[in-house]
């Protein structure tokens, strides 16, 4: 199994929203809203406001994915987020050794 995070430009979100539901067998994402700055800086900060505000908003995406299919799902990350420019964002793939759903399940004795 394995884990597949990136981090792209919001823009991009419903279009890799629509190509990542094609794929089959497609288990989910968990989305949340990011904020970051590349390794090239274009200019200094030149106070400390402008030091804590100097942040480009991303959305960071999340997806464990049976192997198999951890090959495709990013293709389609690259393909829908990359526009050519620098601060396209960055996607990464770690081992899982271990995955649970959490469920309550109730039976005829309650939880």
């Amino acid at each position: 199994m394995k884990e597949i995070r990136a981090i792209i430009r919001p823009q991009k979100l419903p279009r890799l929203r629509e190509v990542l539901r094609a794929v089959p067998g497609f288990p989910g994402m968990t989305i949340s809203k990011a904020l970051g700055c590349g390794a090239t800086v274009r200019h200094a900060p030149s106070n400390i406001r402008e030091e804590l505000t100097d942040f480009t908003e991303r959305v960071r995406i999340e997806i464990i994915a049976p192997d198999e299919l951890a090959d495709a799902l990013v293709d389609g990350i690259v393909d829908v987020a990359s526009t050519g420019q620098t601060g396209d964002g960055l996607v990464w793939i770690t081992e899982v050794q271990r995955a649970v759903f959490i469920r309550k399940t109730v039976g005829p004795e309650g939880p």
